[in-house]
């Protein structure tokens, strides 16, 4: 890939219209760089000669940022955000014999994975891993990572997407919220505050279709952007909650949590696991694999349900 070197900014000259950007000053930006006032004058003129454009407005001793300037500074700083991360990553695993780049969503990896990766390093001890909670994009043909955990449907440009399980989700809530509003049917269930994640904002409206039911309650009570903030308002009592059990485990062995109905929220999405291409041959990234799906199977074989693939459930 041959690149032209004009538009390939210098890191430093970036990295002081950054410091300047947030300090909305040179002397400041100088201090924080050990430069010279003068010294980050000329990497902003650079800058600007480069991109002909004006990315401050100097106003007396003071600078602000202009249009210009407001729309390159994200750009900026992802960028040196993502020169920092690759930096840290080779780093860490500069003396191990093993990397491992795992993206998977950020509860799943905090409930499910993470507490049961101490077994994989044990077999794998000079293995480093790096997790990224955000999905990478399905399109692009560079995937940032050595293998993912996804859920939705097996659908990804240039990776194989091989079926780990499916997912059981119930409904759920707190004893004390049980002991306000006891739930013995789904009838029950049109006087219970309802709790709801953005992701899957139909849930409770696909459960009570599922069930011949249209309370018209489906969509009322509070929203949460993410299932960690679901679990610990259901938790606390807040309302009932359409959960994974493989995200609750700790709070059902607890008792802080507890299935309201052994109902079911049907589903035609499942968990797979991504290997880029290029990563196939990996024997880290196989490993990986084979060591995950065993979780899967022996987590159902110990709860009773079938090991067959086409059975598997979190």
């Amino acid at each position: 890939m041959k690149l032209n070197r004009r538009l390939v900014p210098n890191l430093l000259i970036l990295q002081t219209f950054e410091c300047a950007a947030r300090h909305g000053s040179f002397t400041q930006a100088g201090k924080e760089l050990n430069l010279t006032q003068s010294g980050v004058s000329r990497h902003i003129k650079e800058l600007e000669t480069r991109l002909d454009l004006q990315l401050f407005d100097r106003v007396r001793q003071r600078v602000s940022l202009s249009a210009a300037g407001a729309r390159l500074l994200p750009e900026a700083r992802r960028l040196l955000d993502s020169v920092e991360g690759t930096m840290l990553h080779f780093m860490a695993g500069a003396q191990a014999s093993n990397h491992l780049g795992v993206a998977a969503p950020a509860t799943f990896s905090s409930r499910w994975l993470i507490p049961r990766l101490p077994g994989f390093l044990a077999r794998h001890p000079d293995t480093v891993v790096s997790f990224q909670g955000s999905m990478p994009s399905f399109s692009g043909e560079f995937a940032p990572f050595d293998v993912a955990v996804h859920f939705g449907r097996p659908v990804w440009a240039h990776a194989s997407c091989a079926y780990l399980c499916r997912e059981v989700v119930l409904p759920v809530a707190s004893p004390s919220l049980l002991r306000t509003h006891p739930v013995a049917s789904a009838h029950d269930l049109a006087d219970v505050p309802l709790l709801h994640v953005n992701a899957r904002s139909t849930a409770w409206e696909t459960w009570f279709d599922g069930l011949g039911l249209d309370t018209g309650a489906a969509y009322r009570g509070h929203h949460f952007d993410q299932f960690s903030m679901l679990i610990a308002a259901a938790a606390n009592g807040m309302g009932a909650a359409l959960l994974p059990t493989y995200l609750i485990e700790d709070e059902l062995r607890a008792g802080t949590l507890q299935v309201m109905l052994d109902e079911p929220l049907p589903t035609d999405k499942a968990y797979y696991l991504v290997v880029p291409e290029d990563k196939a041959d990996d024997p880290i990234v196989q490993a990986f694999c084979a060591w995950i799906g065993n979780q899967v199977s022996e987590r159902n074989l110990a709860s009773g349900a079938g090991p067959e693939a086409k059975d598997r459930v979190l």
